[in-house]
């Protein structure tokens, strides 16, 4: 395009993050909970990555694998959307000429639009982990009920503050892990010297998988100490099937208890189903939203497509909505 890329509203934005963070989160829901399950050290995750879903399977059935789907799409929605949303308004006003960010200033955007969403929606999250990691095939034995029943019960057992239990460390991890991920993105993208937009499937889908991995190695440690905080309740159900393997008192007692007693390589526990879960949901998020986006473009007028990007002529793709829709009135005129 060479110039900036301004064709979708911050509402358009916003709606495009959002569907891209629930679809990517239904379709690997099972190695989410996996992976939460890992993380927190409960009995079904003892076998390891692939004996975790058996256990699972067994002990809960099949629907186990997207517990806790609903509050994670409930957070998702307006997480990603606010996420996408303020990292490409941030994106208009940090990139040069051309549109492009440097990898500095892609680090900084995506951290802060990561922080802000993190902020807005943390409450979600600890209700997702509790619901998670609550076990026991007996429904009627349960401690939570559901999503609303879990949010009255927490802020009358625990107070409000228990919801944002663990956010200092959420705060730490999501700046290196969302910084990064749109970090990669933006670099893997500008290799291709083309618009994110005309890249193809694949690409953009092994560009969301590269990019996420790379990013969740090094936050994966703040997103343990997140899940073992979150988890710990003296007030749910069977202590030992849902405590976290490790007491401690606080954010820096958890982490220095989890390596006293895991060791250093206790913090990337889960590792493996992490990473498994979070190049395929990236590459799932970032695809679905360039495919949404181009949905919008077409709906706007800037292509004839909403498949693909195929400008529409004699339209100036540097022009913002209003702009395109004042021009296009003007020219019936």
């Amino acid at each position: 395009m060479g110039k900036k890329d301004a064709r979708l509203t911050f509402g358009q934005n916003f709606v495009c993050g959002g569907f891209a963070g629930v679809t990517s989160r239904t379709i690997t829901s099972p190695l989410d909970v996996v992976k939460i399950l890992a993380q927190v050290g409960t009995k079904d995750s003892e076998g390891g990555f692939l004996a975790s879903f058996g256990n699972i399977y067994r002990n809960e059935g099949l629907k186990a694998f997207w517990k806790g789907n609903g509050i994670a799409c409930v957070r998702l929605f307006p997480y990603s959307a606010i996420q996408f949303a303020a990292f490409n308004k941030l994106k208009e006003s940090f990139s040069d000429e051309n549109g492009n960010l440097t990898a500095s200033k892609a680090l900084l955007a995506g951290s802060m639009g990561g922080v802000t969403a993190t902020v807005a929606v943390y409450p979600t999250d600890m209700v997702k982990t509790r619901l998670t990691v609550q076990h026991g095939t007996d429904a009627a034995k349960a401690k939570y009920k559901g999503i609303g029943h879990a949010f009255k019960t927490i802020a009358k057992e625990e107070g409000v503050s228990a919801f944002y239990k663990a956010l200092a460390p959420s705060i730490l991890g999501v700046i290196p892990f969302a910084g990064g991920t749109f970090m990669a993105y933006e670099v893997l993208g500008m290799l291709w010297q083309r618009p994110k937009s005309e890249l193809g499937p694949a690409i953009q889908f092994a560009n969301g998988c590269m990019a996420g991995a790379f990013a969740q190695t090094f936050s994966f440690p703040f997103d343990t100490i997140r899940k073992k905080m979150q988890a710990q309740s003296k007030l749910v159900g069977d202590a030992k099937m849902v405590q976290a393997d490790v007491q401690f008192s606080g954010t820096f007692d958890c982490f220095r208890q989890t390596v006293k007693q895991k060791g250093i390589l206790g913090m990337w526990r889960g590792t493996t189903a992490n990473l498994a879960k979070v190049a395929p949901y990236a590459g799932l998020m970032f695809f679905a939203f360039e495919a949404s986006k181009r949905y919008f473009l077409y709906k706007n007028g800037f292509t004839t497509s909403p498949f693909k990007e195929v400008h529409a002529a004699g339209v100036d793709q540097g022009m913002k909505p209003h702009e395109l829709k004042a021009w296009l009135a003007a020219k019936e005129e």
